[in-house]
């Protein structure tokens, strides 16, 4: 085990908490009575098979769905914990804008496809107010580059784009607010291998650079391993077991974890 992994047992304030948390579709509860919290700078994946209810959770926890109970808690900057379906739907939509980011498994779900790249990374800008267009610019030619897409580009539609460079302008889109939780579903899923593993270094660099707390559902346990710190395994909608990402890879309690370690990491 890294060092590193130990780095989060001793922060005394997440930044995020749920508590409680249950989805329920008709008769079918997608999520039971989930709950975890995220702290300041750390990774944590959620992992299970399709259908364990992953990114049922991640949708609650991002309030693109609404739980039918629990509690979902966000430090915000200027008021501390606030619960998240207290708040008004315009609070909401300005934090999604500024102090959260969400990377979809489909760029284009998280792009606006008919507007040139700079204005995709720049458009999250202006809702904090900025408007000068010489800023704005600037700003997304940095983030371009920081995201390995060449600045020439910066005019360019999305739709122009080959998949991994449009998840690359997705990742831009979301940092450039420097926010400080970010969600992201299956993010390198559906890419070709060589651009996956590019992408996954690049997500790397990033969170481990900016000090980003980030949620990542997946069902690939070698991504769960590279990127986060600790990671939650689901399975028909509750949590089995939780831990460091290290120690539940190596060590697997719950027998669900163990199957799945067996069946994906051994050949």
């Amino acid at each position: 085990m890294n060092a590193m992994t130990n780095a989060f047992t001793h922060r005394d304030h997440p930044v995020l908490r749920v508590s409680g948390l249950t989805k329920r579709y008709g008769d079918r509860i997608a999520v039971e009575d989930a709950a975890f919290e995220v702290y300041p700078g750390e990774v944590l994946a959620v992992v299970g098979e399709s259908g364990s209810g992953k990114s049922t959770l991640l949708n609650c926890v991002s309030a693109q769905l609404k739980p039918d109970a629990g509690r979902v808690e966000f430090l915000t900057r200027h008021e501390g914990m606030v619960e998240i379906f207290a708040m008004s739907e315009s609070q909401r939509r300005f934090i999604a804008r500024t102090d959260w980011g969400f990377v979809h498994q489909n760029a284009e779900d998280g792009l606006r496809m008919h507007v040139s790249a700079g204005a995709n990374v720049g458009e999250r800008l202006m809702a904090l107010g900025q408007r000068h267009y010489g800023e704005l610019r600037r700003e997304a030619v940095d983030w371009l580059s920081r995201v390995e897409v060449d600045a020439t580009r910066i005019d360019d539609l999305p739709a122009s784009f080959s998949g991994g460079m449009r998840q690359r302008l997705q990742i831009a889109r979301n940092l450039v607010t420097r926010p400080r939780l970010i969600f992201m579903d299956e993010p390198t899923s559906g890419l070709d291998v060589s651009v996956q593993a590019r992408l996954l270094d690049l997500l790397r660099t990033l969170t481990r650079g900016l000090s980003l707390s980030a949620i990542i559902v997946t069902h690939d346990l070698a991504v769960a391993r590279l990127l986060a710190h600790r990671m939650l395994v689901m399975k028909n909608g509750r949590i089995v077991e939780t831990g460091l990402t290290d120690q539940v890879l190596d060590d697997p309690q719950h027998p669900y974890t163990q199957l799945l370690v067996s069946s994906v990491l051994q050949p």
